[in-house]
């Protein structure tokens, strides 16, 4: 069962979560990004929101999707969009920049800078850290 806080109108998981309490939107996050990067965002995003159980809300300065926890994070850089997720094995993958073993997980870390780096194993990735959590 969720949560909406009245103020900045998250979705949380338990009333009176903690958060950092600001309304900001997606397009305020994106404003300064490139139509290329916009674009494989928003592919992204139609990807992964009818996915079972997903909320997708705005923080200060990333987009957070949950299922019962946080699994996949996009946060816009200056040119460049950092795709957060979480894996049970350290990833092989070269496109991985860096991974950090946090809580008997790893968390992980793509750059994308263009539309065709989001490649099917990049979904393959949101996708395992879906189910991971």
């Amino acid at each position: 069962m969720s949560w909406i806080c009245p103020k900045c109108e998250r979705e949380l998981k338990k009333p009176n979560q903690i958060h950092y309490c600001i309304k900001v939107s997606v397009d305020d996050l994106l404003k300064d990004q490139s139509e290329e990067l916009v674009l494989a965002f928003d592919k992204l995003l139609a990807e992964i929101v009818d996915w079972d159980g997903v909320t997708v809300s705005c923080s200060k300065n990333c987009i957070v999707f949950v299922r019962n926890q946080t699994f996949f994070v996009i946060r816009p850089m200056k040119k460049q969009l950092d795709l957060k997720f979480y894996s049970a094995k350290l990833p092989e993958e070269s496109m991985v920049i860096k991974s950090t073993l946090h809580a008997g997980r790893y968390e992980n870390h793509i750059r994308l800078t263009s539309l065709n780096q989001l490649t099917p194993q990049v979904y393959a990735f949101v996708k395992d850290s879906h189910h991971l959590l």
